[in-house]
């Protein structure tokens, strides 16, 4: 399957949220690295990566409402099965 390659635009306040979101699970995720760095407590240490896994779900989940809003209504507007077969692969890997 060929790799279907579009220019999107998003919003520069939706790009600021979600650029806000990653900075603060990659912040977390540095967190947890100095939790086994300092030998932590395997508990806290496994609490907090679920934190951060749960943080990078929820920005994954933003992405695809926001790309089926926007992207994915102009492929069906344009009958670009393309893109939508695209997208449907990006969420089975997301899933």
């Amino acid at each position: 399957m060929e790799q279907h390659v579009e220019k999107h635009y998003h919003s520069p306040d939706s790009k600021k949220k979600q650029l806000n979101r990653i900075s603060k699970a990659a912040g977390h995720l540095q967190h947890v690295k100095m939790m086994i760095e300092n030998d932590d407590d395997c508990s806290d240490v496994l609490i907090q990566l679920s934190a951060v896994e749960s943080a990078l779900h929820n920005l994954g989940k933003e992405i695809i409402n926001e790309h089926l809003s926007h992207c994915i209504a102009h492929a069906i507007e344009d009958g670009d099965t393309e893109a939508l077969e695209a997208f449907q692969e990006a969420i089975r890997k997301f899933l």
